[in-house]
């Protein structure tokens, strides 16, 4: 995950703080040499670390700090409300037209993600009750318009195009196709060069003059580390930007653009790709990153992310049968299959408060338990699903055979199954002992 190696520099930093009932001058610039050194390591603009440093480094030696009785809480606060404020401060959404179709243009370096970014973008916007439209603006890389039109309707959106006709015209096609077919965005998938140069932008500023964007997107890649933000950089000053999204930030990745694009270019990061699906993409909020980056954790992206993959409905029907006890094996695969969209276990966890002390081990083990149980379940018969207590030896070792797992697995699984029946149970005799253990009482 982006940031891993950061955050466990970070908390390696502040764990030696904490072990001082009070700090020093000396110990303020001990850790901040460290956190200097975490970083570079992690790709930030050399100018941008620096800047950051001294900035922590001046409140820090501050009477808020040297006067608390929980200093190095207060270093960390500070620290957390600097890298909020070097990500950007305020949430940046993109900015609709007052009339006509919202035009995005989606622009950037082949290989970045833009393609797929552009069917991410839109998906998201239909899910919100939007009627968007892409329209095929590459007529140079091989490909590009069928990869397009193979992710679009994936998304379950309409594409434009015209082959390999000038991508200025092209525009100004689709923005007429949109407003003669009530598509209140149009997202413009724009060529890609494998560098900058003379020709991209000259078509990118043709396009722009062309028809009224409302806002021009660079599509960069997290793992380019400092050259995408010296991409970034160029851009804005060649054509101007609104906004970056940032991919593969689910990546092994040092993350630094993310840490640097703002401070470089003056533009926010506007949305993060988080996976290869098309639902992986989120909204960027500086101050959650912070929060991640620093193990306090993003409970409420997580909170969002399963608003957005659970059904109201189903939820209340869920929570019903617990209550009347009637949770089957059937509920517990579908609870399963939620766990799945939300991105897996590891995606969960880096959103928990403390997720920096919890194994890459013991995640890899849990996703692996989790794809276990689900085999098994998958391989029952709804009746079994529906009664487990019917599942004799006979079915155990077909079940075992047909989820290529043991007799034991099995076993297990029905075990805990018995119990958290059996614990439901009694949380219904006792609903107000159930209401103090949701409150945390």
């Amino acid at each position: 995950m982006a940031f891993e190696s950061l955050s466990q520099k970070l908390a390696d930093a502040f764990k030696k703080l904490r072990s001082k009932g009070k700090l020093t001058p000396d110990d303020i610039k001990t850790a901040m040499r460290e956190v200097r050194i975490a970083l570079l390591e992690a790709d930030v603009n050399i100018t941008v670390a620096k800047d950051f440093i001294k900035t922590v480094s001046e409140r820090a030696v501050g009477a808020e700090v040297m006067d608390s009785l929980t200093p190095a809480q207060q270093v960390i606060k500070i620290v957390n409300e600097e890298l909020t404020a070097l990500m950007g401060s305020e949430n940046s959404r993109v900015k609709f037209a007052n009339h006509g179709p919202t035009i995005i243009m989606m622009c950037g370096l082949q290989g970045a993600g833009k393609t797929t970014h552009t069917a991410k973008l839109a998906k998201m916007y239909k899910k919100q009750g939007h009627r968007p439209l892409v329209a095929a603006l590459d007529i140079y890389r091989p490909a590009a318009i069928e990869q397009l039109e193979i992710v679009a309707q994936q998304a379950g959106v309409p594409v434009f195009q015209l082959g390999k006709t000038d991508p200025v015209e092209v525009a100004k096609k689709a923005y007429n196709h949109a407003k003669d077919y009530g598509n209140d965005i149009l997202i413009l998938d724009t060529a890609g060069r494998l560098h900058i140069d003379r020709q991209l932008m000259e078509e990118l500023s043709n396009i722009k003059k062309a028809v009224p964007v409302s806002e021009t997107l660079l599509v960069i890649d997290a793992m380019a580390g400092q050259d995408s933000v010296n991409v970034a950089k160029e851009f804005n000053e060649t054509i101007g930007l609104d906004g970056v999204i940032v991919t593969k930030m689910d990546g092994d990745t040092r993350g630094g653009a993310a840490l640097s694009v703002k401070a470089v270019t003056g533009k926010p990061i506007k949305f993060v790709g988080t996976g290869e699906k098309l639902d992986d993409l989120e909204a960027f909020h500086p101050d959650r990153m912070a929060g991640r980056i620093l193990g306090m954790g993003d409970v409420l992206t997580l909170i969002e992310k399963a608003q957005d993959v659970r059904d109201r409905k189903e939820a209340e029907a869920a929570a019903k049968k617990m209550l009347q006890n009637k949770f089957d094996m059937n509920d517990m695969l579908q609870q399963l299959r939620q766990v799945k969209k939300m991105g897996g276990i590891s995606s969960m966890v880096s959103m928990l408060p403390g997720a920096g002390s919890i194994n890459e081990d013991d995640e890899e083990r849990a996703e692996k338990e989790l794809k276990k149980v689900e085999a098994i379940i998958s391989s029952m018969t709804a009746k079994e699903r529906e009664k487990p207590s019917i599942i004799d030896p006979k079915r155990k070792r077909r079940i075992a055979r047909g989820s290529g797992t043991q007799v034991q697995d099995v076993n297990r699984l029905l075990r805990q199954f018995e119990q958290m029946q059996k614990m439901m149970k009694q949380f219904t005799k006792n609903p107000k002992a159930f209401g103090r253990m949701l409150r945390g009482r």
